[in-house]
Formats: C-alpha cells, sequence, structure tokens
C-alpha cells in the first residue's frame, strides 16, 4: 500500500519545485527528502522522477499520484473542518497572509474581533503579496490567504483553491500637492509628471501601464516598490504620482489630490481564498466573517 508521508513528500516536490526547497520547508535534509522518494517509487513500482539538469522533474505517472494526493488531501481537510465544527470554542492555529494594505487596514480589527469571541484560537499573520501567498496556500504554508484582482487582470486561478469575495476598494490616482489635475478627468495631466509604481511582474503594474497606455501616455516610472506607504510618501513629498487604493489610507481622508479613474478602471477586487475543502473550517470562516464585518464598517471607497 502507498504511504500516504511519502506521498506528501512527491506533492511537496512538484508545488515547491525543488528537493532543497522540501526539505527546508519540512525541515529534512534533501537526502532523507531522496530517500524517502526512492521508497515511494519501489511501493509504487514506477519511476517517479527523472533529472533535468541539476534538478528533477516528476514524471507522467508521478502526477497521477499527485492528483490522488490532492484529492486525499481534500478529504482530509473536510474531516479536520467537521472535527473542530464537532467542538465547542475555536482552538488550534490559523495561518493567514495577507497582502500590506489589507493588513494594516483590515486585519487589525478583525483580530480584535475574534480575540474578543474566540480567545482560545491563535492566529498568525504573515504580509505576503498574493503571487507568492497562493502558492504558499498550495503548499500549505497557509490557511487563508487575502488576494486581490485588478480591472481586466483576473490572473490565474488556481486548481485546488476556492475564492470568496470580500469586496471592491477603489483606486484613485495621487497628485503632488501641487499637481494640477485634481478633480475628475485628470489622469493625462499626470503624463509630465514622476511616476512611482509597483515593480515589473505584479498585477498592478501591467493595469497600471495598460491604463496609462489607455489615456495616451507612457508613464515616467522613477521609483519602483511594492510598499504602497512608500508610494504615498513619495506623493505626499512631491516626488511622483500614484494609484493608490482606498485601503492605504485606513479609514483616513486622503492626504493629497486625489482623481478619480474611468468608471470600469476603478476598483479593484478584494477575496479570501482558501483550499479546496478547508474554507468550511470554523476557524477560516471565523476570520472571513470578521474581516467582512471590518470592510463593511470601514467603507474603503474613497467618496466625492
Amino acid at each position: 500500500m502507498l504511504d500516504l508521508h511519502r506521498l506528501r513528500l512527491l506533492r511537496e516536490l512538484k508545488h515547491r519545485g525543488t528537493l532543497a526547497a522540501v526539505a527546508e520547508a519540512l525541515s529534512y535534509s534533501p537526502s532523507s527528502i531522496s530517500q524517502q522518494l526512492s521508497v515511494l517509487e519501489r511501493e509504487a513500482g514506477v519511476r517517479l522522477l527523472e533529472p533535468v539538469g541539476r534538478r528533477v522533474r516528476l514524471t507522467a505517472q508521478a502526477e497521477i499520484l499527485v492528483a490522488h494526493t490532492e484529492a486525499v488531501l481534500e478529504r482530509l481537510e473536510r474531516a479536520e473542518a467537521d472535527l473542530a465544527a464537532s467542538l465547542e470554542g475555536l482552538t488550534g492555529v490559523l495561518r493567514v497572509a495577507a497582502f500590506q494594505t489589507a493588513a494594516l487596514a483590515l486585519v487589525p480589527d478583525a483580530l480584535t474581533r475574534l480575540r474578543a469571541a474566540h480567545p482560545r484560537l491563535r492566529i498568525e499573520i504573515t504580509q505576503r503579496e498574493p503571487e507568492s501567498a497562493l502558492p504558499a496556500l498550495l503548499a500549505r504554508d497557509f490557511d487563508l490567504v487575502l488576494t486581490e484582482e485588478y480591472p481586466g487582470e483576473p490572473g490565474p486561478r488556481p486548481a485546488g483553491v476556492e475564492y470568496k469575495e470580500l469586496g471592491e476598494d477603489e483606486i484613485r490616482l495621487a497628485l503632488p500637492a501641487d499637481g494640477a489635475g485634481a478633480g475628475d478627468g485628470g489622469l493625462r495631466k499626470a503624463a509630465g509628471v514622476p511616476w512611482v509604481l509597483e515593480p515589473p511582474g505584479t498585477a498592478s503594474r501591467h493595469w497600471a501601464t495598460r491604463l496609462c497606455r489607455e489615456a495616451g501616455f507612457e508613464p515616467d516610472v522613477r521609483f519602483e516598490s511594492t510598499d504602497l506607504l512608500l508610494h504615498l510618501r513619495l506623493v505626499e513629498h512631491g516626488h511622483a504620482a500614484a494609484l493608490l487604493p482606498g485601503l492605504v489610507w485606513a479609514g483616513q481622508q486622503p492626504t493629497v489630490p486625489v482623481v478619480r479613474l474611468p468608471a470600469r478602471q476603478r476598483t479593484r477586487r478584494l477575496f479570501t481564498a482558501s483550499r479546496r475543502g478547508g474554507g468550511g473550517h470554523p476557524a477560516v470562516r471565523a476570520f472571513r466573517t470578521a474581516l467582512g464585518r471590518g470592510f463593511a464598517d470601514r467603507n474603503p471607497r474613497i467618496g466625492g
């Protein structure tokens, strides 16, 4: 009979890519991981790994085993959720990854609500951008991930992940205090202003570049950072224009002139994501509920 522990190691290799990454994540040595997978090959009676340069990749037969392992683990997720639901009170650990503005504007309030309602539940928060958080969710580094989608940039949705929409967050162009164009329809006036954007390869950068090009100009990007608070500081000090979501203000009024974007381009959608089968866990449901209430109370859209 196939050993579930060794099957999980094979699955980890698929998601993490290298034996060294699996070993680091699970606190094993690479040689121990390799030995366990060799035993699994003997159990299965087929070759599971093949060398590609200095790395290895899964064979077609290994992919079949991983697919079945995913189904087994999903069933175990549901079993854990049912077991937790049968108990009085929430206990254990919930591991959450949240991108920066959600971590700043929404997570503290959610933690306060949950501390009062479920004091025995331990919640661990890691700030992580969705591009790396979603693969880590599948690798079981997290139980819940806060993620986002920009207008016209839905991005891939990995198989095995369940999404629940949290709400919409309006994005506006933020200009230096002396920048012309504040109010409606001023995006084109930012053509001659230095910009700060997130790095290439991120969904927000692709969206922002497309937005500027549709307005008829190429943004003069002089600063790059994933830190939206740095974006805000550069705008406040008159060094750049930026596209800032409502959550960055954390419920306060904007400190710089802001410009509304075209109707179909002005909101990003926020989601929580869990592994398939794990969304029914009482701790996941409780955190989602707390986030939703805080989001509704804050109403992060900037009016006007």
